[in-house]
């Protein structure tokens, strides 16, 4: 275990150090040469990975820094290593890609690695100006690698949609920020807390005035209905690989502080801002449900797929007794794991021509290329909560947790979204298994590495699914550290 007053921040330091061994290693490499640069990226996320273990567990010296706004409790470190794992997945599905695509592999991954490390900053941080901050850097990170590909016209727009609207959350996050500190004096969570606590039988308008403006920032960032606008977009743009890393490295980050900020420090004003991420939830749920099954696209119904799991995500934020907090770590980590592997088979199915993420596109996948098929149909299949899959574990404590703190209503909802998701992931299965091969398709040829990246996130998301409670135990141990 470290000792040092800066161990809270020595996860993310490792990240950042590999981000700039990324941009050094572009700038002294030749302009034919190959330099795996994606090597300095897994090193960085390896050492952030063994020093959030070391941290596990800290006494209250050692696991804060700077004044107490970097974290290192549990829960920071448990989404930290979940942000690992999908920093790691994320690289090896990018090997093959980035030299396909002819994406410059220096900016690619130092980007990616210092989005990442914003997303651990944002997990761990204590203060609202640190989120603020942590926001931005993974924010403006993910804006230019949705449009990294320069040349395509639906990269550059997808790009400049999310940055407007994304401009657009923060300012109202900042505000919300204002009169928060405004109201307690102070932008550090365990003060705000602290006062809040005081006020809870204070009519004070200011203080749902400030909850309000912080739940439309962090709505913005989960793609909660109706802050979901750029979603669709966004993901359809970015190439295949950023899209399965934004929507699942971003959610978890925003998350990780929601769940900080909502049920640790504004929790004694729950009974009000419960309602309304109820009514969020319900319809994030319905809406990412309803659009998704009209959708052709792959990357569209996946995106509207993930506005669906927000909203099964805010179920257990609006439950919040520890089924729903533990469930929500838990469901995160098998979210994670499953859209990035989904996404990297859309990502190695393309092409630098054609990105091969229509529906028609995958007719007859199975007679081309069965092990690629089958991994698709495993990830779908968890996506649906079909068991025995992590997805399936995940939904299941999610509405149990509703169920527990009365959620009645919210739970019905939730099942029946979840139902009707299921037709438009089998509707990919059976183009898969049930069409024939188009003539004009092109070979497959997917390496070795990707191959590995696949069979690992596929192990996790059925090894979730069979023996999911020692994750479970741990996720709750963990989320128990910021009550």
């Amino acid at each position: 275990m470290f000792n040092s007053v800066f161990a809270a921040i020595v996860p993310m330091s490792c990240v950042t150090l590999a981000a700039l061994a990324s941009m050094a290693a572009e700038a002294f490499r030749g302009r034919d040469e190959r330099m795996p640069i994606g090597v300095f990226g897994i090193v960085g996320l390896a050492g952030a990975a063994v020093s959030a273990a070391l941290l596990w567990n800290p006494n209250p010296e050692s696991a804060r820094a700077s004044f107490g706004v970097i974290v290192a409790d549990n829960f920071g470190l448990f989404v930290t290593l979940v942000l690992v794992a999908v920093g790691i997945l994320t690289i090896l599905f990018s090997w093959q890609v980035v030299d396909r695509d002819g994406i410059p592999a220096g900016e690619y991954y130092a980007l990616l690695l210092f989005s990442i490390a914003g997303m651990m900053m944002m997990a761990t941080a204590n203060d609202l100006l640190v989120i603020f901050i942590a926001l931005e850097v993974l924010s403006l990170a993910v804006y230019v690698l949705t449009g990294i590909r320069r040349e395509d016209p639906r990269a550059t727009e997808a790009a400049f949609k999310y940055f407007l609207l994304g401009a657009f959350s923060s300012a109202f996050f900042l505000y919300g920020i204002a009169f928060t500190f405004g109201l307690a004096g102070s932008t550090h969570l365990d003060r705000i807390g602290s006062y809040l606590a005081a006020q809870s039988l204070s009519d004070n308008p200011l203080i749902l005035v400030a909850l309000g403006l912080l739940l439309v920032g962090f709505s913005f960032k989960i793609s909660a209905v109706p802050f979901h606008m750029w979603t669709p977009d966004a993901y359809e743009g970015a190439p295949a690989i950023v899209t399965g890393f934004m929507s699942t490295g971003v959610k978890a980050a925003a998350f990780a502080a929601f769940a900080r900020v909502f049920l640790s420090s504004f929790e004694p004003f729950s009974a009000d801002w419960a309602p309304i991420v109820w009514v969020i939830a319900a319809a994030t749920m319905i809406l990412g449900t309803v659009v998704g099954v009209a959708q052709t696209n792959l990357k569209r119904m996946l995106a509207y797929s993930s506005i669906a799991h927000g909203g099964y995500l805010l179920v257990g934020l609006v439950a919040a007794n520890q089924v729903g907090k533990a469930a929500i770590l838990f469901y995160l980590a098998a979210y994670a794991v499953t859209n990035l592997a989904a996404f990297g088979v859309i990502a190695l199915l393309g092409s630098r021509a054609r990105a091969n993420d229509e529906l028609r596109d995958y007719a007859g996948l199975w007679y081309s290329h069965p092990a690629l098929s089958a991994l698709m149909t495993i990830c779908l299949l968890s996506l649906g909560g079909i068991p025995p899959t992590a997805g399936f574990i995940g939904k299941w404590y999610i509405f149990s947790a509703a169920v527990g703190s009365g959620y009645y209503g919210l739970a019905i909802i939730g099942v029946l979204t979840s139902v009707i998701s299921v037709f438009f992931y089998l509707r990919v299965v059976v183009m898969m298994y049930m069409q024939d091969r188009s003539t004009d398709a092109q070979p497959i040829h997917i390496t070795a590495v990707s191959m590995a990246a696949l069979t690992v996130a596929i192990v996790a998301i059925v090894y979730l699914g069979i023996l999911p409670t020692q994750v479970l135990n741990l996720a709750a141990q963990s989320i128990a550290t910021i009550f």
